[in-house]
């Protein structure tokens, strides 16, 4: 069975975008190198926001309604 590999985490990804960003930032890096790490920057600020907004689709708000907790999806509230 072949190995899949791991994504990185959200921290992760997020930690190594920073890092690239602070790099570039030095103004060290040829014109290939930058063009590379800007490719590199947008494919991570996409996986961080996907990650981002997998995690609100799983965030619910606690709501008391008739004496009960329902959980309530957080997008109705946007709603309201």
């Amino acid at each position: 069975m072949p190995r899949t590999r791991k994504e990185p985490d959200f921290e992760q990804s997020l930690a190594e975008l920073e890092s690239l960003v602070t790099r570039m930032e030095q103004g060290d890096m040829t014109l290939e190198q930058s063009l590379e790490a800007f490719e590199n920057g947008v494919k991570l600020t996409r996986e961080c926001q996907q990650r981002l907004e997998k995690a609100e689709q799983r965030v619910q708000v606690l709501i008391e309604q008739n004496g009960e907790l329902t959980a309530k999806p957080l997008e109705a509230f946007d709603q309201e």
